[in-house]
């Protein structure tokens, strides 16, 4: 009769709690979301805070240590033309890795959209996910013996006759080198390749909401091919452009392995951090070179948002 009783008690409260969460939805998604958004605030963003908060320390030149007194000398020190050039050349690569990207996706993205069934669709998702199962740090070395000088793209130019094509652009300064390998084009080809399939995704997923009933009435209404990608497919697939280059820009911006294997002495910023902080010691720079892809990524995105880019998700 006791345990009978307890169970009716234990029942009664499951169901009043129950009643509780049904009358109250906001209770429901409070206890649902608030621990990872506990997490969150207390893991991701306070990570971030503690980053920017040690970039206003500074460096002791003499003795090496880290001096917490609050001070802006270290944000002075970033904006040294050598630091600025980083900058620049690190967002230019990555804006140069986003553009392409999106032209090379959107055709293989637009095909496996309108086209693409049964077991074509799944041999289309093979080939785009089979790259991300491999070895990140496999996929850069094999482009290493790829671009190096005897690789194979050299050979295959040296077969065909057109070496001297190769070596002319390689002699070209900005975007060449020794050899494909340790130039500013291996660095590039590499980015393009590695984050491809986070841009095809995103564009193909857009492009499948996309009634085909649309684009067969902008032909019937006598558009060409041309304005109808530009006022039809474009805007309407936008919102997959923008999520994938939100990928492949950020990844690019904070990416410090592609370059120090592929390409040449120059440095980008997620190389600058990995140096600054674990080569120099100078943390308050590193962090510093850190909090630059955070506002550079906060800039675009804020772009993105003033040009409509987010009003169709």
């Amino acid at each position: 009769m006791t345990a009978a009783a307890a169970g009716a008690a234990r029942g009664g409260v499951a169901g009043r709690l129950s009643d509780l969460l049904w009358r109250r939805p906001s209770v429901l998604l409070a206890l649902l979301l608030g621990p990872p958004l506990l997490w969150l605030g207390l893991v991701y963003l306070g990570s971030l805070g503690a980053l920017l908060v040690q970039s206003f320390f500074s460096i002791d030149e003499f003795s090496g240590v880290i001096d917490r007194t609050p001070t802006l000398r270290t944000w002075g020190e970033l904006l040294r033309p050598a630091n600025l050039d980083i900058i620049a050349r690190t967002v230019l690569m990555a804006a140069l890795v986003t553009g392409a990207s999106v032209v090379v996706a959107f055709p293989i993205a637009y095909y496996a959209a309108r086209y693409a069934r049964g077991r074509w669709k799944a041999a289309f998702y093979l080939g785009v996910m089979l790259p991300l199962w491999s070895s990140y740090l496999v996929k850069v070395y094999a482009w290493k013996l790829i671009l190096a000088k005897e690789g194979i793209v050299g050979w295959g130019f040296e077969s065909v006759g057109l070496g001297w094509l190769l070596e002319a652009f390689l002699s070209v300064p900005g975007i060449g080198g020794n050899s494909l390998s340790v130039s500013p084009t291996g660095t590039f080809l590499v980015f393009v390749h590695v984050w491809l399939p986070f841009m095809i995704l995103p564009i193909q997923a857009a492009l499948e909401r996309v009634p085909g009933s649309l684009v067969e009435a902008s032909a019937d209404l006598g558009a060409s091919p041309g304005r109808t990608f530009r006022h039809v497919l474009w805007p309407l697939a936008l919102p997959g452009v923008v999520a994938g280059s939100i990928f492949t820009f950020s990844l690019t911006l904070g990416d410090y392995i592609i370059p120090q294997i592929i390409g040449t002495s120059a440095r980008f910023i997620g190389l600058a951090v990995y140096q600054y902080q674990g080569t120099a010691g100078n943390v308050p720079l590193a962090a510093a070179f850190a909090v630059v892809p955070i506002a550079v990524m906060g800039l675009y995105l804020w772009g993105a948002k003033r040009m409509g880019a987010f009003d169709a998700m």
